[in-house]
């Protein structure tokens, strides 16, 4: 068995080494990741999407189903690298950023803004709900999907094995009341708050937490 060390690295630099494994590994939470995705918004209708965290691309496709134009961003490279392998597709523009700068994307420009596992790496929720608000339109949607909280508690965070042992990457915990209130400072209306179980009979701690916004018109 490999042994586990603590190696706390920087996001960019993680998700770079991540990047080849990432589709393959064994990861509960990216794979109820996509079903809470889907689940969620298969009930909504949308052109335009920021999609925050696109990764290798494997909630883009879902997207691409129902939209016209998406713009995935990722703080890696190599993500980027391989979610471009994967979809060609001529509707989609895949682009380097970093959250917690200005989103170099026009204003009022998206219907939908997915946040998929991005916020624990992420100190002030406050200003990404600013960028939302700036580029969604009037009645867009705003969708997170995150580590819940409770599983956080526990000690869980964003992490993959490597040969040296297990690599855990920086994160921030952020508490339920603190995503709502960053939606209320900032335009936001809740639609739907839902938490997302390993367990059928939802017994244990939930793994995801999953909210909808929509922008105050």
């Amino acid at each position: 068995m490999k042994k586990p060390i603590r190696d706390i690295m920087s996001i960019e630099k993680a998700y770079n080494i991540w990047a080849d494994q990432y589709d393959t590994n064994l990861n509960k939470t990216r794979d109820l990741d996509k079903i809470a995705t889907i689940e969620t918004l298969n009930k909504l209708k949308f052109s335009k999407v920021i999609e925050l965290g696109c990764g290798t691309g494997k909630n883009t496709i879902y997207l691409l189903k129902k939209a016209d134009k998406v713009i995935g961003l990722d703080f890696s490279q190599e993500m980027l690298n391989k979610a471009k392998e994967k979809i060609q597709d001529k509707r989609v523009q895949f682009n380097r950023a970093d959250f917690t700068t200005k989103w170099n994307i026009e204003n009022n420009y998206a219907d939908l803004i997915t946040c998929n596992l991005v916020l624990e790496h992420v100190k002030n929720l406050d200003f990404v709900f600013d960028q939302a608000n700036q580029k969604l339109k009037c009645d867009g949607y705003f969708f997170i999907s995150e580590l819940h909280p409770f599983k956080q508690y526990s000690g869980s965070k964003a992490k993959f094995e490597t040969e040296n042992g297990i690599q855990e990457l920086e994160t921030y915990v952020h508490h339920i009341s603190e995503y709502l209130n960053a939606a209320k400072k900032n335009g936001f209306e809740l639609v739907e708050i839902k938490e997302w179980f390993d367990e059928v009979n939802k017994a244990g701690i939930p793994r995801l937490i999953g909210i909808l916004w929509r922008k105050n018109s």
